[in-house]
């Protein structure tokens, strides 16, 4: 600047020289402002964590926080698919950017922990043991060899080819028959946890496929609730009374379970809580009903059907012997010596006190009568001795010794036999009445299948005069009115062979009542039954004593085969039938029942009315009658 001779240029350099000190000394303040402002910035974002920290401990949200860590760790080690995985991490994502006091939050929440409690790849080790199995299922049940036989199969595939896509099985019978136990003893026997899920009363859709997540309290359905309960993606899944599942205008369950049994589909099964897919192929489905005929047709094709009829006088005590009376035993806190009912007395609360199918009647009767014995035993003990009373922490009365606890007796108290069993339990529910409802004419037994097993009913016939109206009574369907129609106009058209007078159906009334009349009844199997009725009402004869009918008829005299014979032969047995007249085709059906009943009863195919009249009326066979041997 000294060199500068020029006044200008001098003050100009000067300008210039002190404008960039100036800009320096700027620069410099300013970053010297910015980083004491960043200080007092960290320090004042410490403090105010430091206060939020403590706010939060005041509300509680610090434990939501630590809950998301250990979600986050869940999630993890539960090994999901891909597809369930990014769902689980995008959800995970948005819930960790919401405030816990939202309502989303929630139901976000909710269903991350659903997400990471299930079994997506937990796995039973499943032994699947053919002998074992065997062993298993012997001692779990008396009887029922064909259904042994058929589970036996089923598991047997199961080991050779365990990818293989096996076969639903349902098990169809009466209450009380032992259904679910059998799906409990499958499971024990392939070593997986056992779940039962209940679709009786069922009516939304959304009990089998869960409910979407657009409100709070929505749920995955009773499947995947199933599995989770369990934590095994491949049990033995009981779901029972699908025959009592119902359909309204939030949709129809039996058939969401279309793709839940289904192997092709249920590998993608998609719970619409969830959304994301889930292999239900591992699961073994085992299905139950009393009957089969309201589940949807398609549902039914998905099925194997194997029937349990019920259990005859004879298997009933075996079962009585090793199962039911340990059990009682055990309920009541009785010994084997103080309960042990002779067999005679057994027999007689089987035959007059439960006349069923299944068994749980006859094990509600055998826990009144072990209750009688409880009381008995209750009463001998000597009272307890009252507590002592005192201050808290107040010493104990010392003593040399400690009270042994009294025995309870070891011989019965109650005595127990067949003729006891009046006072015990009240007057026999039931009588054998079969023997002499046939005595005077125009009665005739026939049988019935139901949803609890076979059934005997008992056919009466009246006349009076009139002009041949023909009136039906006992709460009856419109099939076994038409049975009633066609059993009508068959005898009216052979009056003739029957030595029926020629306007017997012009001058009375006829009246056809099937007592118990609160109970529904329908079906073609009292055809021939109604035609013996009928008979022996205008012929003025009995019909043959302890006889029951059972067949569909045509107008033309033909007997058709019908359904159930095992139910019913059974039920002829409980009510002391000795003979049972039944259509032809259906003699094949006998070698599904017990060798006790085929001994104690005389079963006589039938092809045509004619021949079934002769056996109904042997002591004044009709002309041209071929009496069955």
């Amino acid at each position: 600047m000294l060199r500068t001779a020029n006044v200008f240029e001098r003050l100009l350099r000067i300008a210039t020289l002190l404008a960039r000190e100036t800009q320096i000394l700027e620069i410099g303040s300013k970053i010297h402002e910015d980083v004491k402002s960043k200080i007092n910035k960290g320090q004042k974002e410490f403090f105010l964590r430091e206060q939020l920290k403590t706010i939060r401990r005041e509300l509680g949200e610090e434990d939501e926080r630590v809950e998301l860590a250990d979600l986050e760790k869940a999630l993890a080690e539960a090994r999901l698919p891909p597809e369930a995985a990014k769902e689980a991490q995008r959800e995970f994502s948005r819930l960790s950017r919401m405030q816990p006091g939202s309502a989303e939050y929630t139901v976000s929440r909710t269903y991350l922990d659903w997400m990471a409690n299930l079994p997506w790849n937990t796995a039973a080790d499943s032994r699947l043991d053919i002998d074992l199995a065997q062993r298993v299922l012997e001692e779990d049940h008396y009887g029922l060899a064909k259904i042994k036989e058929r589970i036996l199969e089923f598991l047997a595939v199961r080991r050779i080819h365990p990818e293989g896509k096996s076969p639903i099985l349902c098990f169809v019978g009466p209450p009380g028959v032992g259904k679910t136990s059998l799906g409990r003893s499958i499971a024990r026997a392939m070593g997986r946890k056992f779940e039962r899920v209940s679709l009786g009363g069922v009516r939304d859709e959304a009990e089998i496929r869960g409910h979407r997540r657009t409100y709070i309290g929505s749920m995955p359905g009773r499947v995947i609730q199933a599995l989770r309960r369990c934590g095994q993606s491949n049990p033995v899944i009981a779901l029972d009374e699908i025959d009592k599942m119902y359909h309204d205008h939030r949709g129809d369950p039996g058939a969401a379970l279309l793709e839940v049994l289904d192997g092709e589909q249920n590998t993608q099964f998609r719970d619409h809580y969830l959304d994301v897919p889930f292999d239900l192929s591992r699961v073994a489905f085992i299905v139950t009903a009393n009957q089969l005929d309201t589940a949807p047709p398609a549902l039914r094709d998905r099925l194997e059907v194997l029937s349990l009829a019920g259990y005859s006088e004879e298997e009933k005590m075996h079962i009585v012997q090793r199962h039911l009376l340990p059990r009682v035993r055990k309920e009541h806190g009785l010994s084997p010596r103080q309960f042990a009912p002779p067999a005679p007395a057994i027999r007689r609360v089987i035959s007059d006190y439960t006349r069923e199918a299944g068994l749980r009647g006859l094990e509600r009767e055998l826990a009144a009568l072990a209750r009688k014995e409880a009381m008995a035993v209750a009463k001998r003990l000597p009272p307890a001795a009252p507590a002592p009373v005192g201050l808290p922490g107040a010493a104990k009365p010392r003593g040399r010794g400690r009270a042994s606890p009294p025995s309870a007796p070891s011989a019965p108290l109650v005595a127990i036999t067949a003729d006891t069993l009046k006072k015990l339990l009240g007057p026999p529910k039931f009588f054998e009445s079969a023997v002499s409802a046939t005595e005077r004419p125009g009665v005739a037994i026939g049988l019935a299948w139901t949803p609890t097993g076979g059934d005997v009913l008992f056919i009466e016939a009246a006349k009076m005069p009139g002009k041949g109206v023909l009136t039906l009574t006992g709460r009856l369907g419109e099939v076994i009115k038409e049975s009633a129609a066609a059993a009508m106009t068959w005898l009216r058209a052979n009056r003739e062979q029957m030595e029926l007078p020629p306007d017997f159906h012009e001058k009375f009334d006829v009246h056809v009542h099937f007592p118990e009349g609160a109970i529904p009844k329908d079906g073609p199997s009292a055809g021939v039954a109604l035609v013996a009725a009928l008979t022996s009402l205008f012929g003025d004869r009995p019909v043959r004593r302890q006889l029951a009918m059972t067949g569909e008829v045509t107008l033309r005299g033909k007997v058709l085969p019908v359904g159930g014979i095992k139910e019913k032969a059974l039920a002829a047995r409980r009510a002391g039938i000795t003979d049972i007249a039944l259509p032809s085709p259906n003699m094949d059906d006998l070698a599904e029942l017990p060798a006790s009943v085929r001994r104690s009863i005389r079963f006589h195919p039938v092809s045509d009315l004619r021949e079934a009249l002769a056996i109904a009326f042997p002591r004044k066979p009709a002309k041209g009658y071929r009496v069955h041997p």
